[in-house]
């Protein structure tokens, strides 16, 4: 049978009934104390401030609420609101100080308040305070304030130290273990530097802790309940079973114990046993809202996402008050939308959206920031599809939610400006969503000037590139040479972006990065091998291009010996010989040597049919080839074109106009009578048509071989 701990159920029982029946019966500091512990804050808090106003000038009191503040934000740090609770507490022990300036206790709170609040300044000020009023002593029995209260005020320094999960061991365990020299026998020092110990990674000596905690005052099951909670956290469910049951054993009304075996069983993945445990939970706090939500926060913690949603809406139905309950509901509708890959996230966004209406700025949180920017960009993942094919009304909208997302974005950055992840997520979805620059800019942030990290440069010199920003792309990319000169990537990216800035190559930037590009990855030619194919492809198209065939050749022959293996590299080595054939054609004066060119051409692309035979565009060029030489059997030069260029306003001929192959160098003049007539390479696709003072025309090229141009001023 197990043993019910009367004394502390007693006193719950006159803390409640207290509150409830108009305080019939005499409340105290442990009977608040005890709510506090037993997770009823809110009970706790409205003890705590009658018994303020019965007795104002009782420090204590100011301190237990502003400690009992402060507990409750942590019971729940998804809805809850840090500035609001620090907040409340810093004025309980602002006031606790006024009610009795020399008490340690309420400067010891105030440095809590400051360090959650990142003012280690502040924080550490306070606890000089405090320190200072614990005078030094010599013989313990005339110590001023008592021992059991020195001590204690010494063990809330320590934990004053003990924030966010995190602790500095050696400036908290000095103050334990005066408090324990002083006060061997007080189970809440014990328990404090049990915290403070596991919070350290020390779990051997917080269970050692806790174990002392728990001889000095059998009848609290909190002791047990914190050794339970260490063992969760390592993952040995099994190991840390009896500890909550022992708790439990000692006081079957102690909440804070079923809620631990409602997570345990959850992690266990026994959902039914978890929902009865937290049920019981639920039961001891009388049902309460406040634990309720408590309640619904452990099942997101517990990924039950669909049971947060269920619990949130019977919590509106009777208190619509609690709008932050939103927050909840919307994390958890985000949750399962991602899970199912066609999720709906209007849900989501419906609760998130409330959640923003309702509350004020002060309150919404860092995280709130995030899932609303992620819902916003998984609502409209399709953006781009839509933005060929939506209406102009539906890709405005898109846009405007797209804007507000990055514009969450932004926030959640300005709120943890060390939260790199979440500038990369940015980052990331700026890029998915095409929006290159921006995705470059955001990028750029992460980089660490003094750093060698060229992987990051690497990074936003890319999304300049992609977005076509080469000058950008270009000045990144040269940084990176400058701190590693031998860096290949570096090399690759620089040459694509000058052949980018320049892609009719009417300068030699292109020709010279790509010529250092194979200089540089010569030194491990295995290594590099993709990086040398692609060099040797843009060199032999760049020397064809600018009708420097014998070079041209020579690249192309370069790039089918890199491999013999690499069918790719073969297929582009034998297109561009097959073309330098082709366009040599035009330099043969007799027919014959017309014809040899064009044997020559077609051998090359049945060497691709040879190794690949369903290569289609090697098909179309020998088909091409064949017809080539029928023509030319004939006396017909079938890629030689005419025309003339006319002003379109005066029907008049211009002189000296230019008829230019797109992303060529190939051109022809017209002469006075503005007539033109030139031979251009095979695989032309556009000729542009210009002159001084007027605008250019775009022509495609058919099988057409006249081709008249009017242009206008």
């Amino acid at each position: 049978m197990k043993r019910i701990n009367l004394k502390k159920r007693f006193i719950l029982m006159v803390a409640v009934a207290g509150l409830v029946a108009g305080n019939v019966f005499a409340q105290d500091i442990e009977s608040a104390k005890a709510l506090t512990n037993s997770e009823n804050y809110n009970q706790a808090a409205d003890m705590l401030q009658q018994l303020i106003q019965k007795e104002p000038s009782n420090s204590k009191y100011h301190f237990f609420l502003g400690e009992n503040y402060l507990l409750s934000y942590f019971s729940d740090t998804i809805s809850n609101s840090l500035a609001e609770f620090t907040q409340q507490a810093k004025e309980a022990f602002q006031k606790g100080v006024e009610a009795n300036p020399n008490d340690p206790l309420n400067y010891v709170g105030l440095a809590k308040v400051a360090a959650y609040l990142g003012d280690n300044n502040t924080a550490q000020e306070m606890r000089t305070k405090a320190r200072s009023l614990l005078l030094p002593f010599r013989n313990l029995r005339r110590i001023d304030p008592p021992a059991d209260q020195y001590a204690f005020a010494l063990a809330k320094i320590a934990e004053s130290h003990l924030i966010n999960g995190k602790v500095d061991t050696a400036a908290a365990l000095p103050h334990i273990r005066e408090a324990l020299k002083i006060d061997a026998k007080n189970p809440e020092i014990y328990l404090i530097a049990g915290d403070i110990y596991i919070a350290g990674g020390d779990g051997s000596n917080a269970i050692k802790n806790y174990n002392m905690a728990q001889y000095y005052d059998p009848e609290s099951p909190t002791a047990e309940m914190k050794i339970g909670n260490i063992y969760i956290r390592g993952k040995s469910l099994t190991a840390a079973m009896p500890h909550l049951e022992r708790a439990i054993e000692i006081d079957p009304e102690f909440a804070p114990a079923y809620r631990e075996l409602g997570q345990l069983y959850s992690l266990a993945g026994r959902h039914e046993q978890s929902k009865e445990y937290y049920q019981k939970y639920l039961d001891l706090n009388q049902g309460n809202i406040p634990a309720q939500t408590r309640y619904v926060t452990s099942l997101f913690y517990a990924n039950d996402y669909e049971e947060v949603i269920k619990n949130v809406e019977e919590i509106f139905k009777v208190d619509k008050s609690r709008t932050y309950m939103n927050r909840l509901a919307g994390y958890s509708s985000f949750e399962l939308a991602a899970k199912n890959k066609n999720g709906n996230y209007d849900q989501a966004f419906s609760y998130m959206d409330e959640l923003f209406n309702s509350l004020s700025e002060d309150r919404i949180l860092w995280k709130d920031h995030l899932y609303m920017a992620r819902i916003l960009i998984r609502k409209n993942q399709n953006y781009l599809q839509l933005k060929e094919q939506g209406s102009e009304e539906d890709i405005a909208k898109a846009e405007a939610e797209l804007d507000r997302a990055f514009s969450e974005y932004e926030k959640v950055s300005e709120m943890r400006p060390q939260d790199r992840a979440v500038l990369n997520e940015m980052a990331t979805y700026y890029y998915n969503f095409r929006f290159y620059n921006k995705a470059a800019e955001t990028w750029t942030k992460l980089i660490d000037p003094q750093g060698d990290n060229l992987d990051s440069y690497m990074q936003v010199g890319r999304a300049y590139y992609t977005g076509q920003d080469y000058e950008k792309a270009d000045s990144i990319f040269r940084v990176v040479l400058q701190k590693s000169p031998d860096y290949i990537p570096a090399h690759l990216w620089l040459a694509r972006t000058d052949a980018g800035m320049d892609p009719e190559n009417k300068t030699d930037n292109a020709r010279t990065m790509f010529m250092n590009l194979i200089h540089a990855a010569e030194s491990d030619s295995i290594g590099n091998k993709a990086e040398i194919a692609e060099a040797l492809r843009f060199l032999g198209s760049y020397y064809l291009n600018t009708n420097n065939h014998s070079i041209a050749r020579d690249f192309y022959n370069r790039l089918l010996n890199l491999d013999p293996n690499d069918k790719n590299n073969k297929i582009s080595a034998y297109n561009g010989l097959g073309a330098i054939e082709m366009m040599s054609v035009s330099n043969q004066k007799t027919i014959e040597g017309r014809l040899a060119a064009l044997a020559r051409s077609r051998e090359a692309y049945q060497q691709i049919l040879a190794f690949d035979p369903n290569n289609a565009s090697a098909k179309r060029q020998i088909e091409y080839v064949r017809d080539y030489e029928a023509q030319v059997r004939k006396g017909i030069n079938p890629n030689e074109i005419k025309g003339v260029v006319k002003d379109a306003a005066t029907g008049q001929p211009i002189p000296f106009a230019s008829v230019r192959i797109k992303d060529t160098a190939v051109e022809c003049l017209t002469n006075t009578r503005g007539e033109y007539k030139f031979e251009i390479p095979q695989s032309s696709e556009i000729l542009i048509f210009s002159a001084k003072g007027y605008q250019n025309i775009e022509v495609p090229v058919t099988k057409n071989r006249t081709y008249n141009a009017s242009l206008s001023k």
